[in-house]
C-alpha cells in the first residue's frame, strides 16, 4: 500500500528538519508521496528509510526482470483506469519427447514470426522448453542448448532441482525455471537463486499456491512468476483474475507477481481455441502466455490485440511521417495523403493495397489525431500539408503531380491548390472502404 505524506514525514528521522533548518519537510513529503518528488532530494534520509519507503511505495505487483524483458509491475485492473505497464509477452512450447524434425519445424516457425508494427518488434519473446516424464535428463539439456540457439529467453518446465541448474547454466542468458511446487520449493528455490534464474511457482489450487509463494518469500527468494494454469479454461481464468484482484485490491503482495498462462495446455491441438485464448489472457493478466505454436497468421491478430492493449490511451499509437509506396509505387505514380493517426493508417493503406493500384501514401504529422479532428483542431491544414512537403522534400522525391486527399477535408481542396500551385487536388471518397473502386476508376 502506498503511504501518505504524513507517514513518509513520520519516518523521517526527527533532526532532519533541525538540520536542514527547512520549514516545508511535511510539504516535501507529500511530494514524495505523490510521486512529484524523489526522495535523494533531501540528503537527510537514512538508507534504511529509503529501503523502507521504497518497499513501501512500490507498486502492489512486483515488477520482475527476464533478459531484457519486463513483467508485472502493474497498477490498475482496467485500462482506462490508467494505464498497464508491462505487455503480455508470448512462448511457443517444445519438449524433449519431441523427435528432432518437430523440434526444428517449430524453432524455423518461431524464426519467421518476427516483423515490425508501428515502430514495435512483434516477435515471440520465448521458448518453453518442457521436460517429460520417463524422458532421459540429457535430451532435456540438449534441448535447452537448441533452444538457446535461437536467441530467445527461455522458460524451463522442469521440477528436479539438479536437472534444473544444468539446463539453467546451458540456457545462454536469463531465464525462468517453471518447477517450483509445494513438494520441491525449497530445492528448487536454491537452483533458481544459484542459477541466477526467475522461479516459476505451480500449485494444485489457488490455496496452495499462496502458502507456497508464502514459503519461498520466507526463504528470502521474491524473484517469482505464478503458473495460473489449472486442468480448465474457467479455472484458469478465475485464477488469474484472483491473483490480480488480491494482488491490486486486497494489497496481498503475496500474490503481486506476474503469471504464466499454458493455453496450449488448455486447447490442445486446437489452434483457433488457442489463438482466442491467447487473446483472452492478453487482456485478463497473463503475463506470459505459452501456445503449442504461433504463425505469422496467428500473430498478425493477437499483436495487433496487444499493441492496442497496452498502449498508453493518452498517447494514440501513430506512423512515422514520410512517404510509403504501396502496390510497388515509384516517384512517377499518383500520390495520397493521410493523417498519422495508426488506424487511419492501417485502414487507408489496406484498401489502397486491395486496389491493386500503385500509390505513394503520404503520411504528415497530425498528433496522432483522426482525419476530423486533425482538421478541428488545426492539426490537418494546407498549410500543415504545405510545410509537410516542404520538409519531407516531396517535390524533389516525387515527379508525379497528382495528390488524393481525404473525401472528409474536401473544403481544404482549394487551399491546398494555392499552396501546391503544381499540384492537381483529387478528392477521395468518404470512407476508406469506397477506394478500391475509387482507384481502379481514377
Amino acid at each position: 500500500m502506498a503511504l501518505k505524506g504524513l507517514d513518509i514525514f513520520k519516518l523521517t528521522p526527527k533532526t532532519n528538519c533541525k538540520e536542514c533548518g527547512n520549514p516545508t519537510c511535511m510539504a516535501f513529503s507529500m511530494k514524495v508521496a505523490q510521486g512529484a518528488a524523489q526522495l535523494d532530494a533531501c540528503p537527510h534520509i537514512t538508507d534504511d528509510v529509503k529501503a523502507q519507503l521504497a518497499e513501501a511505495t512500490a507498486p502492489p505487483m512486483k515488477t520482475i526482470k527476464v533478459g531484457e524483458h519486463q513483467l508485472g509491475g502493474e497498477t490498475v485492473l482496467c485500462r482506462h483506469e490508467k494505464t498497464f505497464v508491462s505487455k503480455t509477452l508470448y512462448a511457443v512450447a517444445i519438449n524433449d519427447a519431441m523427435d528432432d524434425a518437430t523440434v526444428d519445424a517449430k524453432l524455423e516457425g518461431v524464426k519467421k514470426v518476427d516483423y515490425d508494427r508501428i515502430g514495435e518488434r512483434m516477435y515471440v519473446e520465448f521458448l518453453y522448453v518442457k521436460h517429460e516424464d520417463g524422458v532421459d535428463g540429457a535430451k532435456f539439456v540438449d534441448l535447452v542448448k537448441k533452444a538457446a540457439g535461437l536467441s530467445r529467453n527461455l522458460i524451463l518446465e522442469v521440477e528436479d532441482a539438479d536437472l534444473a541448474k544444468q539446463a539453467a547454466a546451458v540456457a545462454g542468458g536469463d531465464c525462468i525455471i517453471n518447477g517450483a511446487t509445494p513438494a520441491n520449493f525449497e530445492a528448487m528455490s536454491a537452483a533458481a537463486t544459484e542459477a541466477k534464474a526467475v522461479l516459476g511457482v505451480k500449485a494444485g489450487s489457488l490455496d496452495e499456491l499462496y502458502d507456497t509463494v508464502a514459503a519461498i518469500e520466507k526463504l528470502g527468494n521474491k524473484n517469482l512468476v505464478l503458473d495460473a494454469t489449472a486442468d480448465t479454461i474457467k479455472a484458469t481464468f478465475e485464477n488469474v483474475v484472483q491473483i490480480r484482484r488480491a494482488a491490486l485490491k486486497n494489497n496481498d503482495r503475496t500474490f503481486g507477481y506476474p503469471t504464466i498462462v499454458k493455453v496450449g495446455k488448455l486447447a490442445k491441438d486446437d489452434d483457433k481455441m488457442q489463438m482466442a485464448l491467447a487473446s483472452l489472457f492478453t487482456v485478463k493478466y497473463g503475463s506470459i502466455v505459452v501456445m503449442q505454436d504461433m504463425t505469422y497468421a496467428q500473430a498478425l491478430p493477437v499483436f495487433g490485440l496487444r499493441q492496442n492493449v497496452f498502449t498508453d490511451p493518452q498517447k494514440p499509437m501513430t506512423v512515422e511521417p514520410g512517404i510509403y509506396p504501396i502496390n510497388g509505387a515509384t516517384p512517377d505514380d499518383i500520390c495520397a495523403t493521410t493523417v498519422d493517426f495508426a488506424l487511419t493508417y492501417f485502414v487507408v493503406s489496406g484498401e489502397l493495397e486491395r486496389s491493386g493500384k500503385p500509390v505513394n501514401l503520404l503520411i504528415s504529422d497530425a498528433g496522432g489525431m483522426s482525419v476530423l479532428t486533425a482538421w478541428a483542431a488545426g492539426k490537418l491544414s494546407a498549410s500543415t500539408i504545405a510545410k509537410f512537403f516542404e520538409e519531407q522534400d516531396i517535390a524533389g522525391k516525387i515527379n508525379n503531380r497528382k495528390l488524393i486527399i481525404p473525401g472528409k477535408v474536401a473544403v481544404l481542396k482549394g487551399e491546398i491548390e494555392a499552396k501546391l500551385p503544381d499540384w492537381e487536388i483529387i478528392v477521395a471518397p468518404n470512407e476508406a472502404v469506397q477506394l478500391v473502386k475509387f482507384m481502379k476508376d481514377l
